[in-house]
C-alpha cells in the first residue's frame, strides 16, 4: 500500500512575485500525517488556510485562494511540484500574499523539495477515483476528465495569428515525466498584452527572467521546448488539480481551458457522488486502483 509522505526537513526560499512584484520569503515545513497542505501567512494574524477546503476566488492569470480576510495567489507551480513529488502533508509559511514566481516554472520547486527530501508516514495515502466522466464547456473552451488508472493530461492550446499557434501535449503523469518534461516549462505572455496586464495590477514583477515573452516575431527569449507553451498549461492544470488535496485518477482532456475552467473541474470533483476516495495501492508499475472504494466525496 502507498503511505503518505511529508518533507524530511524544512527548506526556505525567497523571490520576486509575478503579479504584485514584491519580494516574498517562503519556508516549507514538514507536517503531521492526514493534515494535508496548509498555507500560513505570517504577516496576517490567524492567516491559516487548509488546501483541501480552500476556495478559488480568482483565476485570472494565476490561481488565488481565499482565507478569512486574506488571500494566497500564484500557488499552482509549487502545488504541482509538491503533489507530483508525493508530498501529501506540508506547511507553507510565507510573509506575503503571493508565492514567488522563481524562473516561471516548477523546476526550482522540484529542486528545493528534493533538497529537503521526503519521509514516509504511517497513514495510508488516498486518491480520488471517478464514478463517471465529468465535462465542462464554456464556448469553444472545454475540459473533461474520464476514468483511468492513473492521471493522464492531454492539453491543446490555440492562439491563431501568433507565433505560438496551435500546440498539443499528452502524457501519463509519472514523476520522471513531470520532472523532465513538464516542470521546466515557464509561464508565458504576449508583449502586446503587457501594458494592459500592468494597468490591471498584474505582471508587475514579470520579466524575461521569469516568463517567455512573445512578440510578433516569436519568443523574445530562448524556449526550453518547442511546445513549451502548452507544457506550461499542463503544469498549471496539475497544480490546480492539487487543490483536491489528494491524487486523482483520470484522463484530463483540456482545450483552450485555463485556470478558471481548471477551478470549475475541481469544484465538480468535490461534489458528492462524483468520485470516491480509495486507499492507494502502489507497485513498481505505478498506481493501481483497489477494487473496493472507501468513501464517497
Amino acid at each position: 500500500m502507498s503511505h503518505q509522505k511529508t518533507l524530511r526537513r524544512p527548506v526556505e526560499f525567497s523571490g520576486i512575485t509575478l503579479h504584485s512584484g514584491d519580494r516574498v520569503r517562503v519556508r516549507l515545513h514538514p507536517a503531521r500525517h492526514d493534515s494535508g497542505i496548509t498555507f500560513v501567512r505570517s504577516d496576517v494574524p490567524g492567516g491559516r488556510l487548509r488546501l483541501r477546503t480552500a476556495r478559488v476566488v480568482r483565476a485570472d492569470h494565476a490561481t488565488t485562494l481565499e482565507g478569512k480576510g486574506f488571500t494566497v495567489t500564484t500557488v499552482e507551480h509549487l502545488l504541482a511540484a509538491l503533489r507530483t513529488l508525493g508530498v501529501d502533508n506540508a506547511l507553507i509559511e510565507l510573509d506575503g500574499p503571493e508565492v514567488p514566481i522563481m524562473d516561471g516554472s516548477a523546476a526550482p520547486f522540484v529542486y528545493l523539495i528534493k533538497e529537503a527530501g521526503t519521509r514516509r508516514q504511517r497513514a495510508l495515502r488516498e486518491c480520488l477515483v471517478l464514478r463517471d466522466s465529468v465535462e465542462i464547456r464554456d464556448g469553444d473552451r472545454e475540459i473533461a476528465i474520464h476514468p483511468a488508472e492513473r492521471l493522464k493530461v492531454s492539453y491543446t492550446i490555440d492562439f491563431p495569428g501568433t507565433a505560438v499557434g496551435r500546440q498539443s501535449f499528452s502524457r501519463t503523469l509519472f514523476q520522471k515525466v513531470f520532472v523532465d518534461e513538464i516542470a521546466p516549462a515557464r509561464t508565458f505572455c504576449f508583449l502586446r498584452d503587457v501594458a494592459e496586464l500592468r494597468r490591471r495590477g498584474l505582471a508587475l514583477g514579470g520579466s524575461l527572467d521569469n516568463a517567455v515573452v512573445v512578440d510578433e516575431n516569436g519568443p523574445m527569449n530562448k524556449v526550453r521546448f518547442a511546445d513549451e507553451f502548452v507544457r506550461h498549461k499542463a503544469l498549471d492544470l496539475i497544480g490546480d488539480l492539487a487543490l483536491l488535496g489528494m491524487p486523482v485518477m483520470g484522463h484530463v482532456v483540456a482545450r483552450k481551458a485555463g485556470h478558471a475552467l481548471h477551478a470549475r473541474l475541481v469544484e465538480a470533483l468535490r461534489l458528492p457522488g462524483v468520485a470516491e476516495k480509495v486507499a492507494l495501492d502502489e507497485s513498481s508499475a505505478g498506481h493501481r486502483i483497489p477494487a473496493v472504494a472507501a468513501a464517497s466525496v
